[in-house]
């Protein structure tokens, strides 16, 4: 069985999502081992953020919230970081 690995960033933490975060280079690797970084859209939002600001690779979702619930309903594990 193979697992599946996100990482939804929400509240100030989606600043470090940007093209020009120092946690580009980071982001680019967890990708490489298919590990899915998702920003909350609300956070995003509330940051003055758009998709295009978002370094390659960073996915979204509307929120993070609603999501991680979503998931955690689908029997995800939920590990808060």
């Amino acid at each position: 069985m193979e697992a599946g690995i996100e990482v939804v960033v929400q509240g100030p933490g989606v600043k470090l999502l940007t093209k020009n975060s120092p946690a580009t280079e980071a982001i680019t690797n967890a990708g490489q081992l298919h590990v899915d970084i998702l920003a909350c859209g609300n956070s995003m939002r509330s940051a003055g953020m758009e998709d295009k600001d978002l370094a390659p690779g960073v996915g979204t979702v509307p929120a993070a919230i609603a999501h991680l619930t979503r998931r955690q309903w689908d029997g995800w594990a939920y590990a808060r970081l």
